[in-house]
């Protein structure tokens, strides 16, 4: 139980820190403070939903495409991500813009989830050194 929230908790913030590295990058994607949090939280559900659905599909019909499901599973869900929000908490504008800002989130939150465990032992560990 404890590990499966450790690794929500872990996939929330590498997912936040995606949309958030996405709307730095990207001059026609915005996101405000309160939008962070209600985009993270609608992604991660949305993605969660749709990617374990899109990986049967390839599995079944082509399994050449299985390495792009977490890819189209992004888009999908910042389509409904920015669909449920409001436009001033996330506004994407521009084709391109859409698809790099999917590309963005995707690498960052894939990096997130591999890098964040590895900060939080190593700080877990200094910590105890530290007694």
């Amino acid at each position: 139980m404890i590990r499966m929230l450790i690794g929500l908790v872990i996939q929330l913030l590498a997912n936040a820190l995606g949309i958030i590295v996405a709307a730095a990058v990207l001059d026609k994607m915005e996101v405000s403070v309160q939008g962070v949090v209600v985009a993270t939280a609608i992604f991660t559900v949305v993605y969660a939903l749709a990617q374990p659905f899109l990986t049967q599909m390839a599995i079944n019909k082509a399994s050449a495409l299985r390495g792009a499901t977490a890819l189209v599973a992004t888009l999908i869900a910042l389509i409904v991500t920015n669909w449920l929000t409001s436009s001033d908490s996330l506004s994407i504008s521009g084709t391109a813009t859409w698809i790099e800002a999917a590309v963005i989130i995707w690498i960052v939150s894939l990096l997130g989830v591999f890098l964040l465990p590895f900060i939080f032992v190593k700080n877990r560990v200094q910590e105890r050194r530290g007694r």
